[in-house]
């Protein structure tokens, strides 16, 4: 009689991968799949990159025609350009710091205390988040006219404002959550009061979230469109003047100074890892003493 050779495996013994199994094939898939979307992320930032050496010689720059530096040593010449991108620089520091401030506090608040009305605040908080731009930008101007206040530079740094309170709380409050509020309660008990505690205690422990926060809101008032574009008045932005200017053709110089913007975002993003690591390693360092 033929007996079989499949084995049962033993009781609390873990089954062995039948042959032919597809995780390889999962492993390459999923690979391609991030490469595949990492580059369609990317293709728009690499292509104004090159095109800010493009030796272009029409209106529009999306034919390449040779390489040159002449685009970069010509950056700062159009005037109109140039204010544009000084609007849109000034704009996202004063809204960044406004912001930061205020959604700093507020996350405080709701990460900490319990009030009359919390859940309230919250949902208003996060609303902005899930309101489309259009129905923002639309409603901010509505709010100005009614109030009577005339739209341009100061209800752009307002209207960013406003919308970049929500993405600090976000990001400020998530960093809250993984603190332990024993320490401050600990620094209280040693005679700190709420001032001093908060700076001294509070603040360094969530610090890189609040440097992320910062980080967030400036690239998203830099770049926003939308909403400036109900209440910019006669203020224009860098996004207002490339939105105007690409229907007669896009200057090289856009790209030159679009990519100047992407590498001051990128060391800011870089200082802030450089940040979180050093203070995570004087944590841990605190730590084990």
């Amino acid at each position: 009689m033929a007996t079989s050779t499949a084995t049962t495996p033993l009781a609390g013994e873990p089954a062995k991968a039948p042959r032919g199994d597809t995780g390889t094939g999962r492993s390459w898939a999923l690979g391609i799949w991030s490469l595949l979307a990492v580059v369609f992320l990317l293709a728009p930032v690499v292509f104004m990159v090159v095109f800010g050496f493009n030796d272009n010689r029409g209106r529009f720059n999306v034919d390449w025609q040779g390489f040159t530096l002449k685009h970069w040593g010509d950056a700062f010449d159009n005037g109109d350009l140039t204010d544009a991108l000084k609007n849109s620089l000034t704009i996202a520091v004063i809204s960044t710091i406004g912001a930061t401030t205020l959604g700093t506090f507020l996350a405080l608040a709701l990460g900490r205390y319990r009030f009359r009305g919390k859940t309230a605040t919250e949902l208003f908080v996060f609303l902005p988040m899930a309101t489309p731009e259009v129905v923002m930008g639309a409603s901010l101007l509505a709010m100005f006219l009614v109030v009577g206040i005339s739209t341009g530079y100061l209800t752009i740094v307002v209207a960013h404002i406003m919308f970049s309170i929500s993405y600090v709380v976000v990001t400020v409050r998530s960093r809250l959550q993984g603190m332990d509020p024993h320490i401050e309660e600990a620094a209280k008990d040693l005679g700190a009061g709420e001032m001093a505690t908060f700076f001294r205690i509070t603040l360094p422990m969530i610090l890189p979230g609040v440097l992320s926060a910062a980080v967030l809101a400036f690239a998203l008032s830099i770049d926003d469109y939308a909403v400036t574009s109900f209440n910019n008045g006669q203020t224009t932005t860098l996004p207002l003047y490339i939105f105007g200017a690409a229907r007669q053709g896009v200057p090289p110089t856009v790209n030159v100074l679009s990519t100047m913007l992407l590498l001051v975002v990128l060391l800011l993003m870089l200082a802030n890892v450089l940040i979180q690591r050093r203070l995570a390693r004087r944590d841990r360092g605190a730590a084990r003493a």
